[in-house]
């Protein structure tokens, strides 16, 4: 079976917000007035600051580092509800569920209506296979009004159902997605495999083909599940075709060994 891993390489996890202070920090501001930059102050500046710092190392995967820097945001700014939504996202990152959650935690403790927390928070509980809880930060980020990644949210929880063998809800869950953004290349993926999963074999072959059909997006992986397709459909001259595409374009790939073996069934 193919892995759903893509997604957090695709950049399914919620990035942090830095422009704003944390809850319970905002400036008084006059009714009616648009807070700006004149507004916010000296202290907020030195912890938004750290932050983005924070931000551009965890992007680089210097995870010790960016803790580094999201202590010194909290040291300047102890409320900052992002500040400890990256945390989070950092100790997940490090190995260290225990500190991930109570971070996740305080940052909604902070902020409670903060979607990206939720969706956050969601796709830590999934990793850690704490499915039932997962949904619920999902459903509760698609619930905040105004929110604006409902095609990430969707995505994400249908990844998680998808890992829980839940594959009706997950084909539910990623098809809102494909609806939101039809040219996102991680849902058509991962809704192309759930639908492998389910035997519904033209309609997998319909959304593998979206992506395999965009350069940039073919991969190891989205080859591979095109040969299974076509594998189940029959289809040997297909199989062939895909096949010498993956073992000429992939060659030390994990998929193209098992495609070089037959191991169509992994």
């Amino acid at each position: 079976m193919a892995s759903l891993g893509l997604l957090a390489a695709l950049g399914l996890l919620s990035g942090c917000t830095t422009t704003g202070a944390g809850a319970g920090a905002s400036v008084a501001k006059t009714p009616g007035e648009v807070q700006t930059e004149s507004d916010t102050t000296d202290v907020e500046r030195r912890a938004r600051v750290r932050m983005e710092l924070a931000v551009a190392y965890f992007g680089r995967g210097q995870w010790n580092t960016a803790l580094d820097e999201v202590k010194l945001a909290l040291q300047a700014q102890p409320d900052f509800a992002d500040a400890y939504n990256l945390r989070g996202l950092i100790y997940a990152s490090m190995g260290e569920p225990a500190l991930a959650e109570e971070s996740f935690r305080r940052a909604l403790q902070l902020n409670p209506r903060d979607a990206d927390t939720m969706h956050n928070f969601g796709w830590f509980l999934c990793q850690n296979r704490r499915y039932a809880d997962a949904e619920a930060q999902f459903n509760a980020a698609l619930a905040t009004p105004n929110y604006r990644e409902a095609v990430r949210t969707y995505m994400a929880m249908g990844a998680c159902q998808a890992r829980n063998n839940q594959l009706e809800q997950a084909e539910r869950s990623l098809q809102k997605s494909y609806e939101l953004d039809p040219a996102n290349p991680t849902t058509a993926l991962n809704l192309a495999e759930v639908l492998y999963r389910r035997g519904d074999f033209e309609r997998a072959r319909f959304y593998v083909r979206r992506v395999n059909a965009v350069e940039q997006f073919v991969s190891a992986q989205t080859l591979w599940l095109a040969v299974r397709i076509e594998n189940k459909l029959g289809q040997d001259a297909q199989v062939k075709n895909l096949g010498t595409q993956l073992s000429n374009r992939f060659p030390q790939s994990s998929e193209a060994l098992r495609y070089e073996k037959g191991r169509f069934d992994e």
